[in-house]
């Protein structure tokens, strides 16, 4: 399928794994030229390596989020290598703090909301002046279920993607008229390393191993994901780049659930 996406340019943050890679996969695969970043640069450069890309396509460039000043350097670094960008996924997330609510302290939330939803305010102050510039341009936040499905043992977590969806709508009322359209995707339960790391820590607590842990944690936790798997990154990616594209030229504001019937609710 042609995105009508050919000659454009795409940041993709958390782009060494998960759905950013796979989203790289696909924006290169459509004409794309693509940055990825992180903050691991070997890792970084292993993903890139794994991408393939032709030569002048694709760059990768570490960061942490969190950091003014890496963002700064990031955006000095991307327009040297590529001109300013006209695409910019925000993939990057942690966990962050576990537990109920009295067991987390303010570090536990302090440093969660830094990475998870001060992060992507960060990132997107330091390049909205590329993406309103050209007069087209796409924004994608990556969200979560657990943004409008809160659970009680992870509540940092919930609260900062519900803080990034309300972030996705009102910056989709601010510029949309400029041409750059704003929207999110949230996932649930996508196997990635960091579903990789709590399954781990699962098949821990209940002393089995990790397969047994998925399909309690599915049976228990996650009822409703009505085809009773972890989703893969390229089935999340698939919907980020149909909202990259040139396809999405109506969609704005919206959030998009890609989550195997998790949220219980209309």
């Amino acid at each position: 399928m042609d995105l009508g996406i050919s000659g454009r340019t795409a940041l993709i943050t958390g782009g060494d794994s998960g759905i950013g890679w796979n989203t790289a996969r696909i924006l290169l695969a459509e004409g794309a030229t693509v940055v990825i970043s992180d903050k691991d640069q070997a890792k970084l450069d292993e993903a890139a390596a794994k991408l393939d890309a032709p030569e002048g396509k694709l760059f990768a460039f570490s960061a942490d989020i969190t950091s003014v000043d890496d963002l700064a350097t990031l955006h000095s670094q991307t327009r040297e290598a590529v001109g300013e960008i006209d695409i910019l996924v925000q993939s990057s997330g942690i966990t962050g703090a576990q537990g109920l609510f009295h067991e987390i302290d303010d570090a536990g939330w302090v440093d969660t909301l830094e990475v998870d939803l001060l992060g992507p305010v960060r990132l997107v102050r330091e390049f909205l002046p590329d993406l309103r510039s050209g007069g087209w341009g796409r924004l994608v936040f990556l969200a979560s279920e657990d943004a409008v499905q809160p659970y009680d043992d992870e509540l940092p977590y919930c609260s900062a993607k519900a803080g990034v969806l309300a972030l996705a709508k009102g910056l989709s009322r601010s510029y949309a008229t400029e041409g750059l359209l704003v929207n999110a995707v949230s996932p649930a339960f996508i196997h990635t390393p960091m579903t990789d790391a709590m399954m781990t820590k699962r098949a821990g607590e209940l002393g089995t191993d990790e397969e047994t842990a998925i399909k309690s944690f599915l049976d228990q936790e996650r009822p409703y994901m009505e085809l009773k798997r972890r989703g893969e990154p390229k089935e999340v990616a698939n919907v980020v780049a149909f909202l990259c594209s040139d396809l999405a030229s109506f969609v704005n504001g919206s959030n998009y659930r890609v989550d195997s019937g998790s949220v219980a609710t209309i």
